[in-house]
């Protein structure tokens, strides 16, 4: 969303370029609340990474130790 050169920092939204020290206050107030929006949205897709991985590994461990248990029969 931004690109932070030494001196003037640009944002780049919906493919125009921005001074971002010539925007308002206002202004500068939402690109951050994106920015904050953004990484959140980063590390909540990061943990949800995690638990599906511990999902998928509990998943595992159960098939593996149900293979010691006799099933139920098929309602037919």
């Amino acid at each position: 969303m931004t690109d932070i050169n030494d001196q003037n920092p640009v944002l780049t939204f919906e493919g125009k370029r921005y001074d971002l020290n010539a925007l308002p206050d206002e202004l500068k107030e939402l690109v951050r609340g994106m920015q904050v929006a953004d990484a959140q949205l980063r590390m909540h897709e990061d943990t949800l990474k995690v638990l599906a991985v511990g999902r998928q590994s509990m998943a595992m461990q159960l098939n593996e130790r149900l293979k010691s248990v006799t099933p139920l029969p098929d309602e037919n």
